[in-house]
């Protein structure tokens, strides 16, 4: 990997509450350390953290990448219920290349508040669908749609929901996001991810799940996750991310990760 080649695009602020640790200004100041020329905000469901990181970003000479995790449902999202997995929601990331991009981002994220809240602000592929011209997604992290079916080893379903999204946005804009946070899921899911990449021509991109700044702030991280829950260190069943790699990596540390892809 070249000098400068990788920027984060899968990164969340502070600004996903209870979730993010990273603070907008800290974020900006390392990747303009690090050299980076763009740094994305894909916080969850919300946008809200927006104007703080684009202002900060340009202050820093860096390329501010507008995103949002969104939160998906296979169902229909105006009714009040669960995924035909039985789970809440999906995750969905979504990045503007344009002003229009930006605009239909907002409109997303504004539906799945006003319209399709439920747990969370979730939106259903019809509607992704009449809101995607100026997007770029991805297949995301291991809660996106994709990586689950390929988890439960579905992966014919996979690859006609993967068809179903390259209908809906632009040739190109399309990709299959790979992660590692040295979680085995997702050595078996980028398997996976990769075949489907190859058979559907899909383009790849490498990510980091950014969560926090440092690796040492992880711990912190975990606390932050149990203010979200309600619940304590102590508590053997709570929520945990299963690493402590989820933190703002340099592009070395990325390229020895991805190098053989």
């Amino acid at each position: 990997m070249a000098d400068n080649d990788f920027v984060h695009l899968h990164f969340h602020t502070q600004y996903s509450l209870l979730d993010g640790a990273c603070r907008v200004k800290d974020a900006v100041a390392k990747a303009a350390r690090l050299g980076m020329k763009g740094l994305a905000i894909t916080d969850h469901g919300v946008m809200f953290g927006t104007i703080d990181f684009y202002n900060t970003c340009k202050k820093a000479g860096i390329k501010p990448i507008i995103g949002c995790e969104m939160y998906t449902t296979n169902t229909n999202m105006l009714e009040r219920k669960r995924n035909l997995d039985g789970s809440q929601s999906n995750h969905l990331l979504m990045l503007a290349k344009d002003l229009e991009g930006y605009h239909n981002l907002a409109r997303l994220s504004s539906a799945g508040h006003i319209e399709g809240f439920y747990y969370k602000p979730r939106v259903d592929i019809e509607r992704i669908a009449q809101h995607a011209k100026g997007l770029i997604a991805t297949t995301t992290c291991l809660k996106g749609e994709i990586p689950e079916m390929i988890k439960r080893g579905q992966m014919d379903e996979a690859m006609a929901r993967a068809g179903q999204y390259m209908d809906i946005f632009d040739k190109g804009d399309y990709y299959v996001e790979l992660q590692d946070h040295g979680i085995p899921e997702q050595k078996t899911v980028n398997r996976g991810l990769i075949e489907l990449a190859k058979k559907l021509e899909l383009p790849l991109v490498a990510t980091n799940d950014v969560h926090y700044i440092e690796r040492e702030h992880s711990k912190a991280h975990e606390v932050l996750l149990c203010l979200q829950t309600q619940t304590t260190m102590n508590d053997p069943g709570r929520l945990k991310y299963g690493s402590d790699q989820f933190y703002m990596k340099s592009q070395d540390e990325m390229a020895m990760l991805f190098g053989d892809i």
